[in-house]
């Protein structure tokens, strides 16, 4: 344990430079006691380790000092392989690379290692997307792709459902998220209308990295982009963006925006069992937290979250008799008229 310790720790002075104490601590997720222990033990064992001190100091390593104890473990090891998206990577533009990085990686492995490597390919594999639907077409990923890497500003025809419903956008592309198969871009919308700031020329050429006039970044689904130009500018990406947690951020707004209205329902016991499986997740999450103890006859009261009542009318129609709508009433009555609907279809 504590030789993967030392070296993670030189690992991380020799990819990140001089590092505080307090850094080195937080990172490996010890105390800053240990961290004194661990750094003399470097030193003694011939790894130039220097101190700087002052307000901007912290530990280093010598000048030009590299290492070459980067050997994986065996789980580690694996956990690359098993973690390969082959065909995301493929629509990215980076199914080549990957293929060769994965080659080079495995010459590299020792035999056992390798033999161990191997058959993760062979008993593991992933696939995201979920059940039942075509994957988006998404032509113009490669270059939303390059654009973000190369801090690039667009100009993009996209489709969206409000009207009018083909708008034209500029574009700060910053990050880019696949969700269950779904590829979203992130990008801040470019104002070139802006007057200039105090330290932006007016006259700049176009190749020049502008400066931001632009606002919070949003979402964009790439599969709505119909068309797609570069341009010339590139553009300085938001200080200490964070694209994880704007992604986790937005996810929970999205679920909570979505699901803003209630019913109120019964379900007897084989509509619990099938409400885990035809309904959303989120409501389904909610049958499973919020279902009390059954009733006398085995039927169970739940509080729903709904998008709509036009949405929570399809979703428990999926139940049949299985459910019974009690609030509110507007939605008891459109499962009423699509009862005696049904009723009159095959009764008669």
């Amino acid at each position: 344990m504590r030789a993967s310790r030392l070296l993670s720790l030189l690992l991380l002075l020799q990819t990140r430079g001089r590092m505080t104490a307090r850094d080195l601590a937080d990172e490996l997720e010890v105390s800053v006691r240990t961290v004194y222990r661990d750094v003399e033990s470097l030193s003694a064992a011939g790894v130039p380790v220097y101190a700087d001190r002052g307000p901007d100091g912290g530990y280093r390593l010598l000048e030009g000092y590299r290492t070459r104890l980067t050997g994986l473990t065996t789980g580690e090891a694996e956990s690359l392989f098993l973690s390969g998206m082959p065909g995301p990577a493929s629509q990215l533009g980076l199914g080549d690379v990957v293929a060769a990085a994965e080659l080079k990686l495995m010459a590299a492995l020792p035999p056992d290692l390798r033999s161990r490597a191997a058959r993760i390919r062979e008993r593991f594999h992933l696939d995201a997307p979920g059940w039942f639907r075509a994957p988006d077409d998404v032509p113009h990923l490669q270059p939303v792709a390059d654009a973000v890497w190369n801090q690039q500003r667009i100009r993009v025809l996209y489709r969206r459902w409000a009207r009018p419903q083909q708008v034209e956008r500029v574009l700060e592309p910053i990050g880019v998220v696949l969700k269950a198969g779904t590829w979203y871009l992130i990008a801040r919308t470019h104002h070139p209308d802006a007057q200039p700031t105090d330290t932006e020329q007016p006259d700049a050429q176009p190749t020049d990295t502008a400066p931001a006039h632009a606002a919070p970044p949003r979402t964009y689904r790439v599969s709505k982009i119909l068309t797609l130009q570069p341009l010339p500018q590139r553009f300085e990406r938001p200080p200490g963006f964070d694209l994880a947690a704007y992604w986790d951020a937005y996810a929970a707004r999205f679920e909570a925006d979505s699901y803003r209205d209630q019913a109120t329902v019964r379900l007897n016991p084989n509509g619990l069992q099938r409400a885990a499986l035809l309904m959303p997740p989120v409501m389904a999450r909610a049958v499973h937290d919020n279902a009390g103890p059954p009733d006398p006859t085995g039927w169970t009261t739940v509080t729903l979250p709904v998008e709509s009542l036009r949405h929570a009318h399809v979703e428990f129609l999926k139940l049949g008799a299985d459910i019974e709508v009690l609030d509110p009433p507007p939605l008891r009555a459109m499962m009423a008229d699509t009862a005696r609907a049904l009723a009159d279809r095959y009764l008669h």
